[in-house]
């Protein structure tokens, strides 16, 4: 069943969890990563990026560019991330004084952009000569890709067309460059993809289609030709491996790929561009190759978090089963993508699978990536944290154990502000007489089929969810796999609703109320045994929430805890002062305590104690601690009499 992915933002108002998360986006960090883009947030690394572009545009006029370019060749793309947060907050939250601001920097981006329609700061302010010369590594159409994601965001929530036409212009050189000259090549880091698919269907321009086939279909079909391209020029970024065809998804055409290989982040972008591309062209062929690819993450190689690549070494996927906890990569930007792909997969078919697999990245690594208070960022979301070692052993420097408020490379802090704005887009979809609830989130929403209602939840906390429907049809609510019983009742009377592919099918009229209650019951869980970091272990969870224990729980010291198999776990009650509220977990455990020796010939002591344990997601917001997702599961050794 194919099905539009997502709804118009302005049909949507959010409450509950969802609505502060999206207020705290609007209020916080919207304007604080403004500033950081302006080179004005204290503490904060230099960004840089506005000026970029300030300079970008003197180099186009001619003048001298004063200080020229600084930060990551890619840089251009904070800006684009940025307008689209804020222009998915501005759906939710009209805001003058902010749109003021973002036709301000919209007019700066335009002021850059060449006569030929190229657009792209490090090659304007740098050198000119090397336009499209290094496709593995300049990132030109990863930029164009963000920011015609960003226009049409913004052409949405105002019907304001000036980024818009920026980029349909640059979308048009790109077209010239690739289709009409036959440049060789496809990107290094897929993203312009996604950009195309949205510029085509926001406003039809058949370039955008032409072009995102044309990159998808190029993909792997000349495995040569990155090397071919770092041998004709004397030159590099970063020294990109040019050869190495599993890093860029290059090694063989796509509709023949299966497995998930290299840079966690590219693969997802172009996972999801393909899955877009298949449900607009109706492409089987395309979509059993994103079956293939989605089957090879999430069965092999995601964590328990919806973390994915889970190795430093090229911010990548390494090999089936490998999901180190405590030098897990799991970029942040990875599972925003994770996200971007399960929403397509959607797209083509309605599967519960897919969802499941989004609320989990979204509910735990992705706002993991975000301080409480919005203004500090996790790049990786470690399962385990050991101060001392982690962010300071050479192995682990990586895994920090607090966030920092910004980053030279500064992908994931605007990503996430984009992704939580959008939520709505993710949490449902529709087709022509149906609405599908994909996520459990709060608010009013109406669709393009007409349909409405308004959706009343506590969840993640808590576990009824009400649809009182204001314009009937079918609807169609996901059952989470995770959910080992459930009750659906319709006009306060319990029913059977027809059951398919993890959605549960019901016909409403006007008036109606739906009413979901599904199983809260904190569970253990388990990893394949295919795992060998994890074998012996077990971790906790309630809802779509996986939990972790940190030492400001446990008098400092998770490393000694052991859960005992099959014993006790209760959930708190509700605590709104606790970690921005939340519920905590006690979980029945021992404790070993040794000696100061570092190896002994003599058995620690073992005593009975509870474990605390705290969502995921707010770990780290009170201090540098120990943090432990999987924890060792023990046979309880205490015998009372």
């Amino acid at each position: 069943m194919k099905t539009q992915s997502g709804i118009d933002l302005s049909s949507y108002r959010s409450e509950g969890f969802i609505g502060r998360y999206q207020r705290l986006i609007k209020d916080t960090v919207i304007p604080y990563q403004y500033s950081v883009l302006c080179d004005k947030a204290k503490g904060a690394e230099k960004s840089h990026v506005i000026q970029n572009f300030i300079n970008a545009a003197k180099a186009v006029r001619g003048e001298d560019v004063g200080d020229g370019f600084y930060g990551m060749v890619f840089q251009d793309s904070d800006a684009a991330k940025w307008i689209e947060a804020a222009a998915y907050s501005l759906h939710r939250f009209p805001d003058k004084d902010l749109e003021v601001t973002v036709d301000g920097l919209i007019d700066i981006i335009a002021n850059a952009q060449d006569e030929d329609g190229y657009l792209d700061t490090y090659f304007t302010v740098k050198d000119k000569d090397k336009r499209w010369k290094n496709l593995l590594e300049g990132h030109e159409l990863y930029c164009s890709g963000h920011m015609m994601e960003a226009a049409c965001a913004y052409y949405e929530a105002t019907g304001k067309r000036k980024l818009l036409d920026v980029m349909l212009k640059n979308a048009a050189h790109i077209y010239d460059v690739f289709i009409k000259q036959a440049h060789e090549g496809c990107p290094g880091h897929p993203e312009v993809e996604l950009g195309l698919m949205k510029m085509y269907r926001l406003t039809g321009d058949k370039k955008c289609l032409e072009l995102a086939e044309h990159f998808i279909n190029t993909r792997g079909t000349d495995p040569d030709f990155f090397r071919r391209e770092r041998a004709s020029r004397d030159w590099t970024v970063w020294e990109n491996n040019a050869e190495d065809n599993s890093y860029q998804q290059s090694g063989v055409p796509l509709r023949q790929a299966e497995n998930a290989t290299g840079h966690a982040v590219r693969a997802v972008y172009l996972y999801t561009a393909m899955a877009d591309l298949s449900s607009q062209n109706s492409d089987r062929e395309l979509f059993e190759a994103c079956r293939r690819l989605w089957n090879s993450i999430t069965r092999k190689q995601m964590y328990i978090t919806g973390g994915i690549g889970s190795t430093v070494l090229g911010e990548a996927f390494s090999v089936d089963y490998d999901l180190p906890s405590d030098t897990a990569y799991a970029e942040t930007c990875a599972s925003i993508g994770l996200m971007f792909f399960a929403s397509r997969m959607l797209e083509n078919e309605v599967r519960g699978e897919y969802a499941d697999v989004m609320e989990t990245a979204f509910y735990n690594t992705v706002l993991a990536g975000m301080q409480l208070d919005g203004k500090r960022f996790f790049y990786v979301n470690p399962l385990e944290v050991v101060p001392g070692i982690s962010g300071v052993s050479p192995t682990h420097r990586h895994d920090l154990p607090e966030r920092p408020q910004w980053y030279a490379c500064a992908c994931c802090p605007p990503n996430v502000a984009r992704l939580i704005s959008s939520l709505g887009k993710y949490a449902y979809g529709e087709n022509g007489d149906t609405a599908f609830c994909h996520l459990f989130a709060g608010g009013s929403v109406k669709f393009r089929n007409g349909m409405s209602f308004t959706c009343k939840t506590a969840y993640p906390y808590g576990f009824d969810v009400t649809y009182d429907i204001k314009k009937g049809g079918r609807l169609a609510v996901r059952i989470p796999a995770w959910s080992g019983t459930y009750g659906v009742k319709l006009c306060g009377k319990e029913i059977s609703p027809e059951i398919k592919d993890g959605y549960c099918y019901i016909d409403v009229a006007d008036g109606d109320t739906v009413a979901l209650t599904l199983d809260g019951s904190p569970r253990f869980a388990y990893a394949s045994t295919k795992i060998p970091q994890l074998s012996g272990k077990t971790a906790v969870c309630r809802g779509p929430l996986v939990y972790c224990f940190e030492g400001a729980d446990n008098g400092g010291d998770v490393l000694s805890i052991s859960l005992v198999g099959g014993g006790k776990i209760s959930a708190g009650e509700y605590d709104e002062a606790l970690l921005c509220g939340t519920t905590k977990l006690t979980v029945q455990a021992l404790r070993r305590t040794a000696g100061d020796s570092l190896y002994s010939f003599t058995a620690p002591d073992t005593a009975e104690c509870e474990a605390v344990a705290v969502p995921y997601y707010t770990w780290g917001n009170r201090g540098v601690n120990q943090m432990r997702v999987w924890m060792d599961e023990k046979d309880s050794p205490i015998v009372r009499k």
